[in-house]
């Protein structure tokens, strides 16, 4: 028959406690030593008791471990902050992609607005007039686009002989 399963929370006996720590650090430095032996990896283990004894295992040395593993951490935080400079770099490139598409746009809604209203207008004192969907004809251009959609507005046209009828 096998045992049952525990619940993983502090022990309240001291004495079942002690026991515990014993059985299951002794059971962890020997797993830690085989997995260096098995594999030829680098293990170090360091376990502090309730009381403050240390218990240690190293396949080298403890200090070469802890030398490697600050190494290590170190390489892994510049590894992080260059990723984050070339995404900084990505974003970058890709604000100054949509911003010549927004200046082109501009471009495009300027001819467009000197089609239909004239040349008078586009250049002249209404420089900054509102045009339908929002933009401004020579509006600052780091200031935000705001887009809308509408729908055309529908055309009524109404003979005079219904507009008498009503009456």
């Amino acid at each position: 028959m096998g045992r049952g399963k525990i619940v993983i929370r502090r022990i309240d006996n001291s004495t079942s406690r002690q026991v515990t720590f014993s059985k299951r650090r002794n059971g962890l430095l020997k797993k830690a030593k085989e997995l260096a032996i098995l594999c030829d990896a680098e293990v170090g283990v360091m376990i502090f008791s309730s009381t403050g004894k240390l218990y240690d295992f190293a396949s080298n040395s403890m200090k070469s471990v802890i030398e490697r593993y600050n190494k290590s951490k170190e390489e892994h935080h510049q590894q992080g902050n260059s990723a984050s400079e070339v995404k900084g770099n990505l974003i970058h490139q890709e604000n100054v992609e949509l911003y010549k598409k927004v200046n082109l746009i501009r471009q495009e809604n300027m001819e467009l607005y000197k089609k239909v209203y004239g040349t008078r207008d586009a250049n002249g004192p209404n420089r900054n007039t509102f045009l339908a969907n929002g933009l401004g004809v020579g509006e600052d251009s780091h200031v935000p686009v705001h887009l809308q959609l509408s729908q055309p507005e529908q055309q009524s046209y109404e003979t005079p002989a219904r507009a008498t009828k009503l009456g």
